[in-house]
């Protein structure tokens, strides 16, 4: 597809994501993540993990794996076409639903308005959040160095996401809001769920899929 209509369809995905708290119960938090085998290459195979955590003990409650081929090229501000077909074979297999999902990457904080978390919880119907470890779009001031603080990502006067200190001196978190949560509740739930610098269950699944890694090599 040609980049322009490629746009277009993150455009529309903009226009459907609901930043709004719209769930009722909060127990459960799964966190996303990949790994490819060959990033510069295509196609080539890849990884898609899910570890679902208790909001109360943080401790793991359901993991999964799947692999698959990707073959869609990396492009900046268009991730979602190269993650998301295999984030969504995920979705399928899981047999557990968590109340929220963690993206590891943008929300709204993103160039159209709608990230992988934003693609992702709109193709589900999932409430999403995008906790990216690196700044793509918007400006900030930094945050205290405190546990806790955090400033606004900012674009032509609007808030777009929030950066999070979630350790003390350590660096921040980029947090937006995928789909049907506020940012205000997004920030207390990536802050809730952390105990390092990156919340727990997308964490957990990084290090899923370096168990795999390893078992494969």
């Amino acid at each position: 597809m040609e980049i322009e209509e490629l746009k277009k369809i993150q455009q529309e995905c903009a226009k459907k994501v609901i930043q709004r708290d719209d769930f009722e119960k909060l127990i459960t938090v799964g966190g996303i993540d990949l790994t490819f085998e060959d990033i510069k290459n295509n196609p080539t195979r890849a990884w898609a993990s899910i570890v679902i955590v208790d909001i109360n003990t943080l401790k793991p409650v359901y993991e999964d794996v799947v692999e698959g081929l990707v073959d869609f090229p990396y492009i900046p501000t268009f991730l979602a076409f190269r993650e998301l077909p295999l984030m969504l074979e995920l979705y399928q297999k899981i047999k557990m639903k968590p109340d929220v999902y963690f993206i590891d990457g943008q929300g709204v904080a993103h160039p159209r308005g709608c990230g992988i978390a934003s693609h992702f919880g709109v193709a589900t119907n999932s409430v999403s959040v995008g906790v990216a470890k690196t700044k793509l779009f918007g400006y900030y001031k930094e945050p205290e160095e405190k546990r806790g603080s955090y400033s606004y990502l900012t674009y032509r006067g609007s808030i777009v996401g929030a950066v999070l200190r979630t350790k003390d001196r350590t660096e921040p978190v980029y947090v937006s809001v995928g789909h049907r949560i506020s940012l205000k509740r997004a920030i207390e739930l990536v802050l809730r769920t952390s105990i390092y610098r990156i919340p727990e269950p997308t964490r957990l699944a990084h290090n899923l899929l370096q168990k795999v890694r390893k078992r494969l090599y």
